[in-house]
Formats: structure tokens, sequence, C-alpha cells
């Protein structure tokens, strides 16, 4: 059975970075480490104006719930790495949930597909964005907040039904003070509060597993860093993309890494690829 690869990627604009995305397929297809199913979040448009045929051209199929402007949200999947009747696998294979059932949102958030891989049980797959909260103290981090607690009484359902699930995403939450570049400058701001870290927690506390910190890593390894003041070349980042495992999946899983190449390029998104590996 070969491994497969799952990858999360705030692209933060498909229309801008669709080239960047499909130059990031081909290299990892011609290296012979091809992922086989990368979440998307950002989108910034709506499903008509989704590249869903640039896509089924290089032999992915996508599924997409859209936003004009802000949001959005994909699952792309390698059609060569599904099982069976790979033609029929929008219908056989695939159960989009496009919103979070328990929470009245008209927000595109999060997206959902039960996908059979080749030689492999079914995984759920989870690609979230979840909201960055402005700043604590805000309505903006109230809904945050809200959403978060929503999050987590949906999994808790998800958990019952599924015993893999892989949520993969844009967390907009640095778990740790080893997440953030400088962990002083940061005290009392968005993404690094007590109450997004509890909920982070809360989520390992679910019985989900932080797959980047299931390896020994090197110290200021982030996924995001802000495209001014020369961050990225200062590596001034925070590690905010995760990819959380259920134990049945965290079992199989033999490395995650962030693959910080394609942030270098002209004109990037601010998020780097974060991937992880079930052997």
């Amino acid at each position: 059975m070969s491994s497969i690869r799952i990858a999360t990627w705030n692209v933060n604009s498909i229309k801008v970075r669709l080239p960047h995305l499909l130059q990031w397929l081909a290299a990892h297809d011609s290296n012979k480490t091809p992922i086989d199913a990368v979440c998307l979040q950002e989108l910034k448009l709506t499903e008509d104006k989704f590249p869903f045929a640039e896509l089924e051209a290089a032999g992915y199929y996508a599924l997409v719930a859209g936003q004009k402007t802000y949001n959005g949200v994909a699952i792309i999947l390698r059609k060569a790495s599904l099982a069976a009747i790979a033609q029929d696998a929008q219908t056989a294979f695939l159960s989009p949930v496009k919103n979070n059932p328990k929470f009245a949102d008209e927000q595109q958030r999060l997206v959902t597909a039960t996908v059979a891989f080749s030689g492999r049980a079914p995984i759920r797959l989870i690609s979230a964005y979840f909201p960055n909260g402005q700043a604590p103290g805000t309505e903006k981090f109230a809904y945050k907040l809200d959403w978060l607690a929503s999050l987590h009484d949906w999994l808790s359902e998800e958990m019952e039904e599924h015993s893999r699930i892989a949520l993969l995403g844009d967390y907009n939450i640095a778990p740790s003070d080893e997440d953030v570049h400088d962990p002083k400058a940061w005290v009392g701001q968005n993404l690094v509060s007590p109450e997004e870290r509890d909920a982070f927690a809360g989520l390992i506390e679910m019985g989900f597993y932080d797959s980047y910190r299931l390896f020994e890593q090197q110290s200021k390894s982030f996924s995001w860093w802000d495209y001014r003041m020369m961050a990225f070349r200062r590596n001034a980042g925070v590690r905010i993309d995760h990819i959380l495992l259920s134990e049945a999946l965290k079992n199989e899983c033999t490395a995650s890494v962030i693959d910080k190449t394609p942030r270098g390029w002209e004109q990037p998104s601010d998020h780097a690829p974060v991937i992880t590996t079930l052997g």
C-alpha cells in the first residue's frame, strides 16, 4: 500500500494563485511525491468562477464552497489516487457538506468530503477556514469564539460517525509560543490569545493530534508571514496552518512538513502549504 499525501494551503485568491497551485502539484508529481488531496482556503470567488476545467485537465476533481471576494474553501482530489471507478468519484466517493450545519453562517468556511483513496479505508477530509478574529474584544473576535465553539460541537458528532478524520485548514491560531517568531511582541494580540489557544487545546482533548508536532521539527518553523517589512526574508512568521488527525490516522502518519518553496515565488500567497504523509 503506497503512501498518500494530504495538504492544506490558504492560497489567498485562487484566481491569482492558480498558476502556483498547478506548478506546485506538477512539481510533486514529477518528484514522485504526488499530493493526493489538498484543502484550499480563501478562494475569494464564487463557485461559477472556480477553475474547475484547469484542475480537471491537470488530473484533479474539486469540491468547492465559494464566496464572492471573501472566504471560500475547496478540496482538490487527485483522480489517479481515488479508488475504483474514478469517473464516478463525484457521486460514488464524495459526500460534500458545504457549511457547518450546526452554525447559521453565511460565510463559506467549511467543506467536507468522505474520500476513498486506492487501497485505503475512507477518510473524512475537512477543509476549514477559521475566522481571523481581528482583535480581542471586537465583534469579529466574539464571532470567532462562537464559530470555534460550534465547530467543536459539530466535530464531536463527526467523531461519533467517522474514526478516520483529518481537519485541515488555516486555523488562525498559533497554538503555543514556539509557533510565534516573537512571543513577547504578540502578547495581547489576535491568533495567540488564551481563548483561541484554549479552543485549539479543546480539539486536542477531543482526540485530535497535531500532525506537525508528531515529529521533531526545526525551531522557528512557520506557515504564514506578513507581506510587509520583509517578514518572510526575516522569518518573522507564525504557524497557523494545521492538519489535525484523529487517532486512527495519527497511527498511520509518517511525516508532516511545511513546504516554504511557494512562499518564495513571485506574487505568492502569504501562507505556505503544509503536507502530511499517511504511510
